[in-house]
């Protein structure tokens, strides 16, 4: 039952197909997650780790959510599993109100949704065996015999790419991206609709970075999968992902197809990030963000790039930008959409930065 591919296999260029039927199985709305970051004893002040942000991700796809370290990506999708509660706004997965869900619904639901996350031995228990740690959920949520999630225990194993000989070992004499790939059957074992992965290639070389995220995109494809991909690599999300975020101090400052966000970038946050991919054919220069993301618990007034923005306007400094729709897809926040010296289809390359 083995489907491992060549480890030497990369990930094909240019986004990749959807599957199963259409239609949004998850829809964010609105959604702010609001932290009490202690100063004193006696003393918090809030921290807006995600601001009012909204987007969905249709059955059978990939959205790729892109950011600065700090930015809220994390956060933003431990909310859609509800392992950090939120303060405002409405998250539905898989037909779940996951804002509403309380104990033993709350359970039954997670049951379709899972995570995969950057450091596997968060879901592999280090003290027991691989296939100890993989049948659990199955005698928990599925009720099987401990030989029925036996059996479970070794196709899950040889879906992921290893021997089911394998169950008996300890995470700790596996590699990492062995142990990933554990990781990876385990999130898999309830047959969930919709998994988290965040930052889950991330601490992995790159030639297993390549096997991994083929595992996933064939999982995906065999299963109808729906995948919330989280990380920093800009080039690995551009290959996996149907449709991009980029969040930036909490909120999602663009969005759209993948091939639009990459090719033709709305939002100077977006090309500033895209300008740092390594590119022999790229002619124009890094853009160099100057400073360092502002502090979450004191965001500046109105945009929240307006004090790294080379194209900074007054209007900027002032309000908020609301999304605008862009040409190829998707939205913007951004002033230079609306009130800026950008035309339709220039790219913000041509335009002068302000003094």
């Amino acid at each position: 039952m083995s489907v491992t591919k060549s480890s030497a296999e990369a990930p094909s260029p240019g986004s990749p197909e959807p599957v199963a039927e259409p239609g949004p199985l998850v829809d964010v709305r609105d959604v702010s997650v609001v932290f009490r970051k202690r100063r004193t004893l006696a003393a918090a002040r809030q921290v807006r780790a995600v601001n009012d942000v909204t987007f969905h991700i249709d059955q059978g796809e990939t959205f790729g959510l892109v950011g600065e370290s700090g930015s809220g990506k994390s956060t933003t999708g431990r909310a859609l599993l509800k392992l950090v509660p939120t303060a405002a706004g409405s998250i539905t997965v898989a037909g779940h109100d996951v804002t509403g869900l309380r104990g033993r619904n709350l359970r039954r639901a997670r049951r379709s949704m899972q995570m995969v996350f950057q450091d596997p031995y968060s879901s592999l228990d280090p003290s027991s065996t691989v296939a100890a740690s993989i049948a659990e959920p199955l005698i928990v949520h599925e009720k099987l015999s401990a030989k029925a999630a036996r059996g479970r225990v070794d196709e899950l194993i040889e879906m992921v790419g290893l021997r089911a000989s394998y169950a008996d070992r300890y995470p700790y004499e596996f590699s990492g991206g062995q142990r990933q790939r554990l990781a990876i059957a385990r999130a898999i074992a309830l047959n969930p609709r919709f998994i988290v992965c965040d930052e889950a290639v991330s601490a992995l070389d790159v030639s297993t970075q390549n096997q991994v995220i083929n595992l996933l995109e064939r999982l995906r494809t065999e299963f109808g999968l729906t995948y919330l991909f989280i990380a920093h690599d800009l080039a690995i999300v551009r290959h996996i992902s149907h449709r991009v975020g980029v969040m930036y101090l909490g909120r999602i400052v663009e969005i759209g197809p993948a091939e639009r966000v990459y090719t033709a970038p709305a939002h100077p946050y977006t090309q500033a990030l895209l300008s740092a991919i390594p590119d022999p054919r790229r002619k124009s220069e890094r853009i160099v963000l100057e400073g360092d993301l502002p502090d979450p618990a004191r965001p500046p007034v109105g945009c929240p790039f307006q004090t790294r923005c080379r194209f900074v306007m007054d209007i900027c400094k002032r309000r908020v930008p609301e999304h605008t729709a862009v040409e190829g897809g998707g939205e913007v926040a951004c002033h230079l959409q609306t009130s800026g010296p950008t035309l339709a289809g220039s790219p913000l390359n041509d335009l002068e930065p302000a003094p």
